[in-house]
Formats: C-alpha cells, sequence, structure tokens
C-alpha cells in the first residue's frame, strides 16, 4: 500500500501529481517514501535515478517514452505515463478522466504503479516495453500535431478562437469525418490547395500530405 511517496521535479506533471496525492491523503516527501516518482525530464532520468541511494522504495518515472532500464541500478521499478497534457498551474484537476500507461517487469512492479494510477484518478492500461515508441508516437500525433493544424488553419485565415468549439465538436462527433474527402469532392481539394499554394506554400505539403493521410486512414 502507498502511504507516502517522493516527488522528485516540481514541473507541470510533478506539481499536478504532488497536488493530487495530497488531496487524496498520500504523503508528500522524502522521509522514507513507499515510491520515489521522477517528474524529470526524459534526458535527465537515469542521471536522477543513479544518484537515489534508496533501496527500499519503488522508483518509478512517468516517461511515455523512456524504458524502464533507465532507472537502472534500481530493480524495483515502474512507470506511470498519464495520457494527457499538462498546463502549468499544478491544477490536479488536470488529471481527472485521464488514461495512463503503466509498465513494469514483474506482476509487483505492475500492480504499485497500477495502484498510483488509481490514487491519482487515472485509467491504467500496461504498455510493454518494446512498444513504448510507437505508443509515444501515436500520443504525439493526438496532442503535439494538434497544436500544428492549430497554428496552420489559423495562418490559412481561420479565426483562433472559432477553432475550438469546432474542434471540440469533432471529438463529440467521436471523430466522424466531414468535408470534402468524406463527400468525394476532388475539386474543391485540388481548390485547397491551389490557394495555399499562392498564398501559403509552405502549407501544401502539410496539406497533401493529410489529405493522402485521410484517405487511407478514415
Amino acid at each position: 500500500m502507498i502511504d507516502r511517496v517522493q516527488i522528485i521535479g516540481t514541473g507541470r506533471v510533478g506539481s499536478a501529481i504532488a497536488a493530487r496525492l495530497s488531496e487524496r491523503g498520500v504523503a508528500v516527501g522524502e522521509n522514507e517514501p513507499d515510491a520515489v516518482l521522477l517528474c524529470v525530464p526524459d534526458t535527465a532520468i537515469a542521471e536522477v535515478a543513479q544518484g537515489l541511494a534508496t533501496d527500499q522504495a519503488w522508483i518509478g518515472h512517468v516517461s511515455g517514452a523512456t524504458p524502464l532500464a533507465a532507472l537502472a541500478p534500481h530493480e524495483r521499478r515502474f512507470s506511470l505515463h498519464p495520457l494527457q497534457t499538462f498546463d502549468r498551474s499544478g491544477d490536479a484537476a488536470q488529471l481527472d478522466g485521464a488514461w495512463a500507461a503503466i509498465g513494469g517487469e514483474s506482476d509487483e512492479a505492475l500492480a504499485i504503479a497500477r495502484e498510483l494510477a488509481e490514487l491519482l484518478g487515472l485509467h491504467a492500461f500496461e504498455l510493454a516495453e518494446e512498444d513504448r515508441s510507437l505508443y509515444h508516437a501515436g500520443a504525439v500525433f493526438a496532442s503535439n500535431y494538434l497544436v500544428t493544424l492549430q497554428r496552420a488553419a489559423v495562418r490559412l485565415g481561420v479565426p483562433a478562437e472559432g477553432l475550438v468549439p469546432l474542434m471540440t465538436r469533432t471529438i463529440e462527433n467521436g471523430f466522424e469525418l466531414t468535408g470534402p474527402i468524406a463527400r468525394g469532392d476532388w475539386p474543391t481539394v485540388d481548390a485547397h490547395k491551389e490557394a495555399i499554394r499562392a498564398a501559403q506554400p509552405e502549407l501544401e505539403p502539410l496539406y497533401e500530405t493529410l489529405a493522402e493521410a485521410t484517405v487511407a486512414l478514415a
């Protein structure tokens, strides 16, 4: 049972996790923790892990892409990656309803990761080590590239404020495809490309790539 967790790193993720654990009555501190959770940049995980002296606590990280081997030399190790994007507020509510990829090399490790996920209010699912990079790439598609799409749309003349209800409704409609490709309206697609080529030529390859992917996937 997890009663005390040491959080290392107070950035976007670490601050929200610390706030949620405190809400749930879990002590957050360095003295004899049951688990130590590294909420540091991926490139710092291995160095920080090597500097930890504890042999009793479970050691975990919140990276989606970093393998468990980065937590060496610790053998009591796990990972918990919240499938969520965070702002700098530290608001624990950002965890509400989110999912989390958990990893571990034993049933006990997975049980610890799952218990922590449940304490945080996350829906846990197991992630195999060999699938990490592919899974993380998928998360980047859904979150980071959404930012790219928004900025491309704004550059093409769509009001930024008008995009939020449009994107939200697309999600609420179950990602049902509408628009010219769904209708097979290729003259409109060609007109789009011509207009983009004239006004924002750097965005034409992006439009073409997304149009081809939409035909293939959607």
